[in-house]
Order: C-alpha cells, then structure tokens, then sequence
C-alpha cells in the first residue's frame, strides 16, 4: 500500500485576518461584496493579491493590467523577501497608525501603503536591469499615489507612509528599517553633484510632516525629525531636531519614535 505524508499547512497569520475581514467587510456592506472578491477572497495568497492590486492601480493606456499582472507575478516568485516587507509595512501600519483598526484597509484604501509597495515591485525590477520597466513604475506610482520614489533608493522593512501626499525620496536615499514618515517628506539632493547625494536614514527613525532632509547626510537611529525641519546636517542617535536649518533641541524622547508617532517634545535650556 502506498504511503502519504500529511503535508503541513503554511501558516500565514497576515493572509488569513485579510482574508477574515474581508468576509467581515461584506457583511457589512454588501455593495463592496465586488471589489473586496476581486482584490481578495479570489486569491489564494497575500503576494497573488498584491499582484492584482499593482497592475489595477497602475495599469494604464500605455501599460495593460495583464502585463502589470504578469510582472508583479514574476517579482514575487523570484524573490521572497518581497511578501515579507509587504507583511511587515502593513503590520507597521496597523500598529502605528490610530485611524487604521484593520490589516483590509492599508490593501484596499491606502495609497502610500499601495505605493511602496508598487515601489518595492520597481526596485526589484532596477535590481534585475530592467531599469526602463523601473522607470515606468515610478512614474505611474507618481502619477496615481502623488508618491515619487527612485527605483534604486533602498527602503527598509517595516515603513509607514501616514497620508503619503508629495513624498520624494531620491535615487540613492537608503531607509532603515521600522521608519516612519508623515506627509510631504523629501529625502533628496543638493546641488548638481553625480553620485551618492541623498540621505541615509537610520532604523527606527520617525520624520514629521513637510520635513526635508538633504544631501548626502545621515539621521541617526531613533531619530526624531520635526515637522517642516529643514536638515542640512549628521544628526547622532536619539536625537530631537527642529528648525529651518535644524538643530538638535533635545533627546529623542524614547526608545522608538517611529513606533510611538509621539512628535511632541520640550525644548532643552
């Protein structure tokens, strides 16, 4: 008699309350029942849902939803580690974010959660020297999300985007991981300079809305960036900085910023 081995279920905890809200969801409100099937409940994993997502959002005259598709698709066979950052920025979200109560909504309504990872799928394709296809991504991910985000820039895992209006991030910015960064934030360059001149952002950093950081500079770890700073300069670790320049006016107030989105802080004598 031939012998079966029992084969042991993957278990996805993400997947599946994706999956247990979106029934919830229909529940509630019925007219959703379409969109919530076809972006969700019709796939049979969170990388197949974020592929269909993708090439909805970013498909237009110039670029099918079926090559779109077949792309993200082809991203997301190759390199694994693509559905990991995918859980971890969504499980930022859920975390940090007080007007988000449920993993369905980064997926289905927020678009800076959307963008970065359209982006995380460009950045595999400028890896791959398919730099032109890149190229394309950033440009619809800008043109549908109002997110600019250069292929080569290297993001961490576990980002939160809040709102995620008019963000840049230049082509040689690097994010650690567990950032945080409200709206209108740019990581860009100074000058006409070639090369290495946009920001380096250490892990766990938390940068307020309207900030700017420029030039070839580095934040520290558990850094807090004020709202509308102008950042010319190294800041260390754990440090508060605000102005325009700005400067250090204290320390960073606890062990992780952008865990805590807490943006208020006492100016030191």
């Amino acid at each position: 008699m031939a012998e079966y081995k029992k084969s042991v279920a993957t278990v996805d905890p993400v997947w599946q309350r994706v999956c247990e809200e979106a029934v919830q969801a229909i529940a509630a409100e019925p007219l959703l029942g379409g969109l919530i099937h076809s972006s969700i409940l019709h796939h049979p994993s969170f990388e197949r849902t974020l592929a269909y997502r993708f090439s909805l959002k970013l498909a237009s005259g110039e670029m099918s939803e079926q090559i779109l598709r077949e792309i993200a698709d082809e991203a997301f066979a190759a390199d694994d580690q693509l559905g990991q950052y995918a859980r971890a920025d969504i499980t930022a979200v859920l975390d940090r974010d007080p007007a988000c109560n449920r993993y369905l909504q980064p997926l289905l309504f927020f678009k800076g959660y959307q963008a970065v990872q359209a982006y995380r799928i460009g950045h595999w394709l400028w890896l791959q020297g398919r730099r032109d296809l890149a190229y394309f991504v950033q440009m619809r991910v800008s043109e549908v999300f109002g997110v600019d985000i250069h292929p080569a820039a290297k993001l961490g895992r576990g980002l939160m985007i809040d709102h995620a209006h008019s963000i840049v991030i230049g082509e040689t910015a690097v994010v650690g991981d567990n950032v945080s960064m409200l709206h209108s934030v740019t990581l860009g360059g100074t000058g006409k300079q070639d090369g290495d001149r946009h920001p380096k952002i250490g892990n766990g950093v938390l940068i307020g809305a309207g900030a700017k950081i420029l030039g070839n500079i580095k934040v520290g770890n558990c850094c807090r960036i004020a709202a509308g700073s102008v950042v010319l300069q190294d800041i260390p670790n754990c440090k508060t900085v605000a102005g325009v320049p700005a400067r250090v006016v204290g320390e960073a107030g606890c062990d992780q910023p952008a865990v805590m989105m807490d943006q208020m802080f006492e100016r030191e004598a």
